[in-house]
């Protein structure tokens, strides 16, 4: 994983903002023309690193042999804020986008996954542009948005996956170590939509002991966890009753084969469905309530497994689930906060808790680490510490279960 992409959220909803041109009172950014971005398989190009606020217009050509896409990111290195994607090899599109002032990087993509190539900083200049357009329009911004952000994280899921199986079946396990509480990250940022398609996350993301409790087949990520991180003889499992090694034993090479070809396709069927026609009628049939309750969900995900130790148990790397998501929580908060905002004090008074909320959760995470240096074992950390954590969750949980019905108010 590219450590630039993961750099920690900061302040993400005021790091900038995006509405659709039509929208908005537009300065004469467009004015002087498109600035040019020049996709090649190792950079991408922009004919400025700057540009004054307002309408922001960039022509993008693909001097590759593959399919390319370019991204707007914000100061985060995360969020998405606008994006062009599909423009097929000696090709040429435009993104148009409507930028308030704020540091931002450009990014092209040569084959639409992976961490993309030629990351470089962006900054636009002048005074904040005034929303002014239809409440519509601007909503059915924020779930392109965020369909953007889904496809960008399984984009580079699959890759990290495949890297990460590929340690795993030829017994390099010292790697495929390293790189599980990575290439996790880009699956817990983006967790509900996999919940949401029968039984995939079960497939990719059951523990043992619920697999067992649902009669599945186990498989996924931590059938792999258990192979590399191999429990003492009187170990037990997550549920703290069943000996960890009833009914299962370390795989041999050619279960190791199974369970990482199986990882990699069931990765594979989720980037398909993330490139579909179906998700995107998904997600504009829940509108911004999707994505509010997204950030709502994926709380809940830190609050009933990860702040317990179960998620991970074998590795111990439950922080890392943990960050991420609250890094995929926030995110998509993100990109709904201003329609809380708009709806007068109480809603103004709400996004500054939550705003608030995810701030102190985050200052108290950093104590243990981060995802791009890592986590501290979970094994280190205290009762003390753990009820701290929960206390943060709790105060953050409790104004964020407001945030869909305010913003549908």
């Amino acid at each position: 994983m590219n450590p630039t992409r993961l750099l920690a959220a900061t302040a993400v909803a005021g790091a900038a903002v995006l509405v659709l041109s039509g929208c908005v009172a537009k300065s004469d950014a467009a004015a002087s023309g498109a600035l040019s971005v020049t996709s090649t398989d190792d950079g991408c190009a922009v004919s400025s690193a700057s540009a004054p606020s307002g309408t922001v217009a960039f022509d993008v050509s693909n001097k590759t042999d593959q399919v390319t896409e370019f991204y707007l990111l914000a100061s985060d290195g995360l969020r998405i804020v606008g994006e062009v994607e599909n423009v097929a090899p000696g090709a040429s599109r435009n993104l148009t986008v409507v930028a308030q002032p704020g540091d931002y990087f450009t990014l092209c993509k040569p084959g639409m996954v992976g961490d993309g190539v030629g990351k470089a900083s962006f900054s636009v200049t002048g005074d904040a542009v005034a929303v002014d357009g239809p409440d519509a329009e601007q909503k059915q911004q924020a779930v392109d948005l965020y369909a953007a952000f889904v496809k960008d994280q399984v984009g580079q899921l699959l890759p990290a996956v495949q890297t990460f199986s590929a340690a795993y079946e030829s017994g390099d396990d010292a790697a495929a170590r390293e790189q599980f509480p990575r290439v996790r990250a880009f699956y817990e940022r983006i967790e509900p939509i996999a919940e949401a398609l029968g039984d995939l996350d079960p497939r990719i993301d059951y523990r043992e002991v619920d697999a067992v409790a649902e009669g599945l087949d186990w498989t996924g990520f931590h059938r792999i966890e258990k192979d590399l991180w191999v429990p003492a003889q009187d170990a037990l499992n997550a549920d703290g009753e069943t000996p960890a090694w009833k009914n299962w034993a370390p795989s041999t090479p050619a279960e190791r084969a199974t369970y990482g070809d199986k990882l990699v396709a069931d990765t594979q069927e989720l980037y398909d469905y993330v490139h579909s026609d179906a998700f995107v009628q998904a997600l504009d049939a829940q509108g911004v309530a999707g994505i509010s309750n997204g950030a709502i969900s994926l709380l809940d995900e830190v609050a009933t497994g990860k702040i317990s130790g179960e998620e991970d148990w074998w590795s111990g790397t439950d922080l890392n689930d943990f960050a991420a998501n609250v890094e995929g929580s926030k995110m998509a908060f993100s990109l709904v906060r201003d329609f809380a905002d708009s709806k007068g004090d109480k809603g103004t008074a709400l996004v500054t808790r939550i705003d608030g909320g995810y701030a102190d959760l985050e200052a108290a995470l950093a104590k243990y680490g981060s995802l791009d240096a890592g986590f501290v074992p979970y094994s280190q950390i205290t009762e003390a510490d753990k009820r701290q954590l929960t206390d943060l969750i709790n105060a953050l949980a409790e104004p964020l279960s407001q945030l869909t019905v305010t913003i549908l108010e």
